[in-house]
């Protein structure tokens, strides 16, 4: 799926889109689970181990920013990361070995889809290497009006800015104006529906509020090396090793020298990087009203 020049851009840019991933039939498989789960959100009232909700949210009126861990939730989720072509393309950028670390569904609804603040996915889970990626599975057709991922290139080689709060408690994101040269090179990962980006874990991203008519899915999966081992701790090493895509089990870390901070303190608030970031005195982006 992807050859040399796709390599290098990302070990250059810390990100690429890769067009047209999953094909049509997949894909209607995916939005039709994706459109009975929210349909099921009509039973909640707040958020669940499976929903995170919107503001505003109601039975009548169901509105889900996200699902949690949906490769868990229905098995086309889990069967979309280990297609072929998917592991293919992880292998080019990580190596022979692959782990899925965790995966969201990110849902941008018409006109109130919540923004996501700029931060570094390694200040969520660092591990002993960083061979560790996001990969951003496009369920919609992505421009530049319905709120797509924005990407700083070339952060990934960077500093690990802080993540922590005034009072100390890590927050999930970064004070805007520590990165606003870097916000301004960001690039957005757009794109037709089955069309994928992979980014760096380091890199810096965000997203702005959906204000158009159309919404915009984003599902997302944490992959990183199997060597790669989260420096939070493995609870379960059978679990672990079950969330294997490629290669067999790895009882000795690689470890390399990379910048870490702990996401700890933990944040006040928990749940999703929703929850996380909700109680921030300085946004980037523009919320729903």
């Amino acid at each position: 799926m992807i050859g040399e020049r796709e390599v290098q851009a990302y070990k250059r840019d810390g990100v690429i889109v890769v067009p047209d991933v999953l094909d049509g039939q997949i894909l209607g498989r995916i939005r039709q689970v994706v459109a009975e789960l929210v349909a099921g959100a009509a039973a909640v009232a707040e958020h669940t181990d499976v929903y995170d909700l919107e503001p505003g949210h109601t039975p009548a009126d169901p509105r889900v920013r996200r699902i949690k861990t949906p490769h868990k939730v229905h098995a086309v989720f889990d069967e979309a990361v280990r297609s072929p072509q998917v592991i293919a393309i992880l292998k080019a950028l990580l190596g022979p070995g692959l782990r899925l670390h965790g995966s969201k569904l990110n849902m941008k609804s018409a006109h109130y889809g919540s923004p996501v603040e700029w931060h570094q996915d390694w200040a969520f889970y660092p591990h002993t290497n960083d061979d560790v990626l996001a990969i951003g599975v496009l369920l919609d057709d992505t421009d530049l009006s319905n709120g797509p991922m924005l990407v700083s290139p070339g952060t990934h080689t960077g500093p690990v800015w802080n993540h922590h709060g005034a009072d100390g408690h890590f927050a999930g994101m970064i004070d805007p104006d520590e990165v606003r040269a870097e916000i301004d090179r960001a690039v957005p990962c757009i794109g037709r529906a089955g069309s994928m980006s992979f980014h760096h874990v380091r890199a810096l991203h965000g997203s702005a509020l959906n204000t158009s008519n159309r919404p915009r899915n984003l599902l997302l999966y944490e992959v990183a090396a199997s060597d790669a081992w989260p420096l939070m701790g493995v609870k379960d090493f059978a679990e672990f090793d079950s969330r294997l895509l490629a290669g067999g089990s790895v009882v000795e870390p690689r470890l390399t020298q990379v910048p870490v901070r702990m996401p700890l303190p933990p944040p006040v608030r928990s749940g999703s990087i929703y929850e996380t970031q909700s109680i921030a005195t300085k946004a980037y982006f523009n919320r729903a009203a």
